[in-house]
């Protein structure tokens, strides 16, 4: 897994990058969970969610948000975070320039810069959001949402509840041109502790697969 150092809005970010033989293969990037929690980009969720990417013949990068691991910076309350993510996919894209897919994932703290990014970036033609934290921060800029994705939480989730996640469906639901899928892993806590990851990554995976042979965004 070749590791990578790419410029970022406060100086060096560090990711790991793993491209495919195809030169004209997707690319998705991988958004880590909070960094004032322990977050980072080699946190089992986001590890799991990076090879599944991978082995769906995507080019993919994880990386560390500024101030976690060798990453410059320090935290900035998610404005800074969302910044980087912007700039991991310039880096991403700058070496992949013949992508027709973008994909975006994120977990936790991470599903919320990366349903921000989707705002921001209307090449991103999916998103998938891991135990978004629906209950801490305001995802009231998803309108409209600009693209079609998956939502996945835990049915035992402590950290950001079910009912919150499934508010927050509720009005993508509402949303006319694109498709919200929500998935909740029966018994699955915030981090996917086993037996609950396999059961997560699969249902990625089968998402994916499936939105790479439809046409609609």
């Amino acid at each position: 897994m070749p590791e990578v150092i790419f410029p970022g809005p406060e100086g060096r970010l560090e990711g790991r990058y793993h491209p495919q033989r195809d030169k004209d293969a997707p690319i998705a990037i991988i958004l880590h969970p909070h960094p004032q929690f322990g977050g980072t980009m080699n946190n089992k969720v986001v590890y799991n969610l990076h090879y599944a990417f991978f082995n769906l013949g995507f080019n993919v990068l994880r990386f560390n948000f500024r101030g976690v691991g060798r990453s410059q910076g320090e935290y900035d309350q998610g404005v800074g975070e969302l910044s980087d993510a912007a700039s991991a996919l310039d880096y991403l894209q700058s070496m992949n320039q013949n992508a027709k897919h973008c994909w975006v994932a994120g977990f936790s703290f991470g599903a919320w810069i990366g349903m921000q990014l989707l705002m921001r970036r209307p090449e991103i033609t999916g998103f998938v959001s891991v135990s978004p934290p629906a209950n801490m921060y305001d995802f009231s800029f998803l309108a409209p949402c600009p693209s079609s994705g998956l939502i996945i939480n835990g049915a035992a989730d402590r950290v950001a509840p079910p009912a919150d996640t499934t508010t927050l469906v509720g009005k993508l639901h509402e949303q006319k041109g694109i498709t919200v899928t929500h998935e909740e892993v029966e018994g699955a806590g915030h981090f996917f502790e086993e037996p609950h990851m396999d059961t997560m990554i699969d249902t990625v995976s089968g998402y994916v697969s499936r939105r790479l042979t439809e046409n609609t965004r």
